[in-house]
């Protein structure tokens, strides 16, 4: 198969839909002779924040010197940076060479008249293990979880550390509807002994994370009561866990939260260096410093903001950003959802901005005409943004679903165009 057939070949598998089946993953990785256990990986759960945080522990390992191989979703430029090493994005020629060591395993007659097809994820998340463990072999891994924990289709190894960022109420049609179900999804992937390290969650998340942790006799780092970090008006922040205190850190990725989830990395990474002694001080400053995350309070020119806020608790952080950090500015907001979402109260939390909604090309975008009438619609998003004064002293914001996000990244990066 070339790229263009294999990335079809993965694609026909998303008519499997969300049925996610633990024992069909250990069953095919058996016969992969078990690439999950070749090599160490870190594990990253929750509902926001998981991606950024796999870039900063990511970086700072990267900048230590390990070969680290990260697994993230969705994608925002191109299919191949889901699986990447030192976020450099799996080769075409490697994905293929990786879906044809795979495929005759999962098209396997026995396989499937025991198991069925694998869905999408789990399949792509098959790809991952495989070229980690076969292909390009690393030295570790930092794996996000996909929409759950406990049956996720990541939840086959045994994690170095866990790491929570956030919970909030989202999938609740797949983990339940209320904080505590959804908790006992995410933290469903935790292993005896293996750390557990979260951010300020909500008290009834807190008490799962600790009960589950003590029957698992798994230590587990609060931030803000393990470990904390303080904030400075020029934007940087310092992180403390006595007696280790790192100061003056800049990071690229804006707001509070961000800094909550570099923390997380921070706390992740002085536990990995009892064990991996090229993880310095140094090192962790500099990964900080250079992580990114396309798609997340990304600047793409001087006043026009990319951020894929896709559910309240993200758009609440996006807020709190633009009250925090842009109050003397005049913003306008350009949004895009998914229909199962829920629309009116993601709205209703950027009400006091200038906000247009749009719809995109994708099976699942709200559409156009059942958006609340009370906003302002804009037909062609790709007129809006040419609209876009080249000098302002206005921020722009297009949020929403990153899958829309991904659309607009792209079309602002193509060659094509180059208008911002």
């Amino acid at each position: 198969m070339n790229y263009t057939e294999t990335l079809s070949w993965i694609h026909s598998y998303k008519a499997n839909g969300r049925r996610p089946k633990q024992e069909r993953m250990l069953a095919i990785l058996e016969k992969l002779n078990h690439p999950q256990r070749k090599f160490s990986a870190v594990h990253v759960v929750g509902t926001n924040g998981k991606g950024s945080t796999v870039s900063f522990l990511q970086h700072i390992l990267t900048a230590a010197g390990y070969k680290t191989g990260s697994f993230t979703s969705p994608f925002i430029q191109s299919f191949n940076e889901r699986i990447a090493i030192d976020r450099q994005p799996i080769s075409d020629r490697e994905l293929c060479r990786t879906a044809q060591l795979v495929r005759p395993i999962i098209e396997d007659k026995q396989l499937l008249s025991a198991w069925g097809r694998p869905t999408e994820f789990e399949l792509v998340t098959l790809l991952m293990f495989t070229y980690f463990a076969y292909i390009n072999p690393v030295d570790l891994a930092v794996i996000e979880a996909g929409v759950g924990g406990s049956h996720d289709a990541t939840n086959v190894f045994t994690a170095l550390a866990v790491i929570c960022p956030s919970i909030s109420l989202d999938h609740q049609d797949r983990l339940g509807t209320s904080l505590s179900h959804i908790a006992q999804h995410k933290v469903g992937v935790l292993a005896e002994n293996v750390p557990l390290i979260f951010a300020q969650l909500q008290q009834e998340v807190r008490q799962i994370f600790y009960q589950k942790a003590a029957l698992l006799k798994a230590p587990t780092y609060e931030l803000g009561k393990d470990f904390s970090f303080a904030e400075h008006s020029d934007g940087s922040f310092c992180f403390y866990r006595e007696p280790f205190t790192l100061s003056n850190i800049h990071l690229q990725l804006l707001g509070k939260h961000q800094k909550s989830n570099a923390s997380l990395a921070v706390m992740a990474a002085l536990l990995l260096s009892r064990k991996l002694s090229g993880i310095t001080s140094a090192a962790i400053k500099t990964g900080l410093q250079r992580a990114v995350w396309p798609g997340r309070t990304e600047f793409i020119g001087s006043h026009l903001m990319l951020d894929g806020a896709h559910n309240e608790e993200a758009i609440q952080k996006l807020a709190d950003l633009l009250d925090d950090m842009f109050a003397d500015k005049e913003i306008h907001i350009l949004f895009a959802g998914l229909q199962r979402k829920p629309i009116k109260q993601l709205l209703s939390l950027l009400c006091h901005y200038d906000v247009r909604v749009t719809s995109f090309d994708f099976p699942d975008a709200q559409k156009l005409e059942d958006y609340p009438p009370s906003y302002k619609k804009v037909q062609n998003w790709r007129l809006w943004l040419e609209k876009i004064p080249k000098q302002t002293d206005s921020l722009y914001v297009v949020t929403g679903s990153l899958y829309f996000i991904s659309e607009v990244r792209n079309y602002l990066l193509s060659e094509e165009t180059g208008k911002v």
